[in-house]
């Protein structure tokens, strides 16, 4: 079950809990580039040092995430609403690289397993060269 995103006065509120894919910020860019090509990309956030970047995924995804150089974490999740860029988001210390949109609640896990796979393959070959 996805969480949902209800529109509340222009806002974004994710009601439902969620889970936090996390890779580092490389990587993370290049999926972010891919999935936005396509469709179901939800929110992104960064961390405030630029390490690394966290996609909320359906609740439950943790259970059965076995990315290599990535991590999963269950979260409490939970309502948070977004007006604009005014309010923090729901991690301390990170910031919105993609914020709630009413359209797509969290990234699908298995669409952002095959993005974070392209984007290593991608950054494996410009390395290479």
């Amino acid at each position: 079950m996805q969480p949902t995103v209800r529109p509340q006065g222009g806002f974004a509120l994710l009601d439902e809990p969620w889970d936090l894919v996390t890779v580092p910020a490389r990587q993370g860019l290049e999926a972010v580039d891919l999935l936005r090509m396509g469709t179901g990309l939800g929110p992104v956030l960064h961390d405030s040092a630029g390490d690394s970047l966290g996609f909320l995924v359906p609740p439950g995804t943790a259970d059965g995430w076995d990315m290599p150089g990535s991590a999963c974490t269950r979260t409490a999740g939970g309502g948070f609403s977004l007006p604009g860029e005014l309010r923090e988001p729901p991690v301390a210390g990170s910031g919105w690289l993609v914020p709630p949109r009413n359209d797509t609640a969290v990234t699908d896990p298995a669409v952002l397993r095959d993005a974070l796979g392209e984007a290593a393959r991608m950054i494996e070959l410009a390395d290479r060269l």
